[in-house]
């Protein structure tokens, strides 16, 4: 016999319920979503907000996520940049979010993630990954990069 598996209630006592970190991308991700119409039809409006997100980040985190803006948007021209819970984000025609960039300091870990949500065409057999932990871009990660994204669009 399985033990019953309990349920923890959130109070808002310190220690329970969200963290500020995580009220803040909540927060950015609903005003994501009034504004994602403009954005799925307007290109320039995508990458201004890209941009503005990744001028907000500090040290390695900014580095890397300008430079995964560059290899993203070269290697795969059809995917609408815009942001997604305050972070860059691709989504392809449908508005349907196929890679994204989460910066270190948006919850205080020691490393950021560049990852694919389910649309993302890398199915491999029964397993796979989707998302990768990044401390540093090297020409060799970058190509990693590269053929990941262009095969998650293929």
């Amino acid at each position: 016999m399985s033990p019953k598996l309990e349920t923890k209630k959130t109070t808002g006592k310190s220690g329970e319920g969200f963290s500020a970190e995580e009220k803040a991308a909540m927060k950015a991700r609903a005003q994501e979503m009034k504004a994602e119409a403009r954005v799925n039809k307007n290109r320039d409006e995508g990458v201004k907000a890209v941009l503005a997100a990744i001028a907000q980040m500090k040290g390695q985190d900014r580095t890397m996520a300008g430079r995964l803006h560059d290899l993203i948007t070269t290697a795969a021209p059809k995917l609408m940049p815009k942001t997604w819970y305050g972070m860059p984000a691709y989504a392809d025609e449908e508005g349907k979010v196929i890679c994204f960039f989460q910066a270190a300091g948006r919850f205080n870990v020691r490393y950021a993630t560049f990852g694919f949500q389910p649309d993302a065409r890398l199915d491999d057999g029964n397993m796979w990954a989707a998302s990768f932990a990044l401390i540093d871009l090297t020409p060799a990660e970058e190509a990693k990069i590269l053929k990941l994204v262009k095969r998650a669009v293929a």
